[in-house]
């Protein structure tokens, strides 16, 4: 668990630190107290990243036990245990709540003029029908996109990136899958996909929560040509 690791190193650090006599840093180097505020930041940033509240009293308190007095209330093996607990439970509650704001969501939209929705649930509105082919499920594509979640957030953008996304329609999320095939080259359509065609109830890192409805508005570039086998002398 990257939390935990990043507290283990931490301790650990800083236990080596206490354990010697304090010397100054050189030129040039972090300071102790430098190096302490970086370990805050990290832990700090992967925390947020997480959407879990702590209590900074307790947090704090647990540090100064294992680090000044060398004696916890627990193992840190049981507090691994409860904090991945924690964290499954917390997981849980936006999971939980995700789920009735994306049902609520694609039932509202669903009845918004030019959406359509698709037997598994795909909903799609055409904002610019192109002439060329479409592509089929074997088929490598080159697209231009920007994804978003229900509240407008941002999450992923090729546009951003200035380099359009080339992949086999194999190798993406269902939705995707799906969806690119009803396009014809040269159109620009918008996704509205279920999180049971993306990535369900774990999300995918700190960007994407359990339970999301993906928001992407995709320019059909090109069909990529087929691979040349390779010719043997």
């Amino acid at each position: 668990m990257k939390i935990f690791a990043l507290l283990v190193a931490a301790a650990l650090v800083l236990v080596s630190c206490q354990a010697k006599p304090a010397t100054p840093a050189k030129p040039g180097e972090p300071s102790k107290s430098d190096a302490s505020y970086d370990f805050g930041v990290l832990i700090g940033t992967n925390l947020k990243q997480t959407s879990v509240s702590v209590d900074y009293d307790s947090f704090i308190q647990g540090m100064k036990d294992v680090m000044d007095k060398n004696h916890a209330k627990v193992t840190p093996e049981q507090a691994n245990e409860a904090v991945q607990a924690y964290l499954a439970a917390a997981q849980k509650r936006v999971a939980d709540a995700n789920e009735v704001k994306e049902a609520q969501f694609l039932a509202e939209n669903a009845k918004k003029p030019g959406v359509i929705t698709t037997p598994s649930g795909l909903q799609y509105e055409v904002l610019q029908q192109g002439t060329g082919p479409k592509p089929k499920v074997t088929d490598t594509v080159k697209v231009d996109y920007v994804g978003k979640l229900i509240d407008g957030t941002k999450f992923d953008s090729s546009i951003d990136r200035k380099e359009p996304a080339v992949f086999p329609l194999k190798g993406v999320i269902p939705g995707w899958t799906e969806g690119i095939q009803l396009m014809p080259v040269g159109s620009k359509y918008r996704f509205f996909i279920p999180s049971k065609l993306a990535y369900g109830a774990r999300g995918a890192g700190s960007r994407i929560p359990p339970n999301s409805t993906l928001i992407f508005d995709v320019s059909l570039l090109d069909i990529e040509p087929p691979a040349k086998a390779p010719t043997h002398k």
